[in-house]
């Protein structure tokens, strides 16, 4: 099984490419409505870029979501290592006893062992399952709270384009540092997570 942080930097990284992307091509709809409502805001650098990598590593709330996952990931590895090592044993107890067992015994032995072998890859499989979709999940709710105030702050600085630099996708190969909202993106990141957590 892959490390969590791993497979959990994979699936945001891929989903935080997607809702850029898609913000992206939602900012003319969202600039209209701003304009309405409120004066525009003067800006010489309408397109501007942020480094996810950095956001990743230092909003508080991506690293939160990413140690509960580590964690749960953990628990249910080992709660399967433990399964399995206790068939393993049943196992070897099975094989060192086989020779003394009546044949009608063998044969319940067995087909109870391949039973609980069964067991163990079912409740592998289902979970499994059901942590992909627990990463998924929590990816998606670190990409809304990354969304949202990527749109506010376009919205407040009159930005017309907002790209995302990655070295494993980099959308962005070159930008100035002037273009670089990195480090303002990630304050009002850890401040809106600070204030929901009180």
């Amino acid at each position: 099984m892959k490390t969590t942080a791993s497979i959990f930097t994979k699936i945001t990284l891929g989903i935080l490419l997607a809702g850029s992307m898609a913000a992206c091509n939602n900012a003319k709809t969202d600039d209209k409505a701003a304009a309405t409502t409120t004066p525009a805001v003067e800006n010489k650098e309408p397109y501007v870029y942020y480094n996810q990598d950095t956001i990743l590593n230092k909003y508080e709330y991506a690293k939160d979501v990413q140690k509960s996952l580590s964690d749960k990931g953990k628990s249910a590895q080992s709660d399967l290592a433990s399964r399995g090592q206790a068939w393993q044993r049943e196992v070897t107890d099975y094989q060192k006893s086989a020779s003394t067992l009546s044949a009608d015994q063998r044969q319940t032995t067995e087909q109870r062992l391949q039973r609980e072998q069964q067991d163990l890859k079912s409740r592998s499989d289902n979970a499994s399952a059901e942590f992909q979709n627990m990463q998924a999940s929590e990816a998606g709710k670190v990409f809304d709270k990354l969304s949202d105030q990527v749109k506010s702050l376009a919205k407040e600085k009159g930005y017309k384009l907002v790209l995302t630099y990655s070295r494993a996708n980099p959308v962005v190969m070159y930008g100035d540092k002037s273009l670089d909202i990195t480090a303002e993106l990630l304050k009002r990141l850890n401040d809106a997570y600070a204030k929901d957590k009180k």
